[in-house]
C-alpha cells in the first residue's frame, strides 16, 4: 500500500518521552526556589513544548525578562535531578524502529533545547533513528511554523507528504501554520478536546492506539 506521507515528525516530551509531570513539577520548584508565584499543574503543563522566552511570558507574565534565565538554570536544576525517572513510552522505542524500517523519514521538532534532546536522545539510544532534528533555541518557536518548514526543505518533502505528531496545541497550531497534516496524541500534556479543535486527523489516546494508526494509515 503507497505511504499516504514520507516525513514523519514527532514532538519529544508528552509524546514520545513520558516526561510531561517532571516538566510540570521541575518549573513549579524552580518558581518555588526563586518566591515566584507557582503555577497550578495545568498552567505548568500547557506550557510545556514552548521555548523558553514564551514559556515565561505566559506563565509569568509580571516577571522582567532578564530574570527568566534564573528560572532556566532552577528548572533544569530541577529536572536534572529528576532526570531518571523519565522514559520513553511504552511501545515508543520500537514503533520508531519499526517505522524507520519501514522506509519513513523521521524527525523530531522540540521545544526542548539542544543540549537537553541531545542528551535524551543518547540516553534513549533513539538518536540513529532519526534523519532530523529541530530544537526551540535554534530559531522560532511553536507556534511559529519555523521548526516545520526548515526540517521539510533541509529533508526534502513536501508539505502534504508531511505529518506531524504531537500532545500540545502548539504542535497542532504549528502543524496548521505550516500547512502540514496533523495528529494528536491525548496521553500527553494537553487534553482532548484541545487537540481536536486543530482538526487532526486523528487523535489517540495511547501509544499502542498511535502506532497501530502510523502503520496502517501513513
Amino acid at each position: 500500500m503507497p505511504k499516504r506521507f514520507n516525513l514523519l515528525v514527532f514532538d519529544w516530551d508528552g509524546t514520545l518521552m513520558d516526561s510531561a509531570a517532571v516538566i510540570a513539577a521541575s518549573l513549579q520548584a524552580a518558581c518555588g526556589d526563586l518566591g515566584l508565584r507557582i503555577p497550578s499543574d495545568e498552567k505548568a503543563r500547557f506550557i510545556i513544548g514552548l521555548g523558553l522566552d514564551d514559556a515565561m511570558a505566559h506563565i509569568l507574565p509580571e516577571l522582567d525578562p532578564a530574570h527568566y534565565p534564573r528560572v532556566a538554570e532552577r528548572y533544569r536544576h530541577h529536572f536534572l535531578l529528576r532526570d531518571s525517572e523519565t522514559a520513553l513510552f511504552p511501545g515508543a522505542a520500537d514503533t520508531v524502529k519499526e517505522l524507520h524500517a519501514a522506509g519513513f523519514t523521521l524527525a523530531v521538532a522540540t521545544g526542548k533545547g539542544r543540549r537537553g534532546l541531545d542528551r535524551a536522545l543518547e540516553a534513549t539510544g533513539m538518536g540513529p533513528y532519526f534523519h532530523a532534528t529541530r530544537c526551540a533555541d535554534e530559531g522560532y518557536s511553536k507556534p511559529h511554523p519555523g521548526m516545520l518548514q526548515e526540517l521539510m526543505a533541509m529533508l526534502g518533502v513536501a508539505c502534504e507528504r508531511t505529518l506531524m505528531i504531537g500532545d500540545t496545541t502548539h504542535d497542532m497550531a504549528m502543524a496548521q501554520n505550516a500547512r502540514v497534516a496533523r495528529l494528536g496524541v491525548a496521553y500527553g500534556a494537553h487534553p482532548r478536546h484541545g487537540l481536536l479543535a486543530f482538526e487532526p486527523v486523528a487523535c489517540v489516546e495511547g501509544f499502542a492506539e498511535l502506532r497501530a494508526w502510523l502503520l496502517a494509515e501513513a
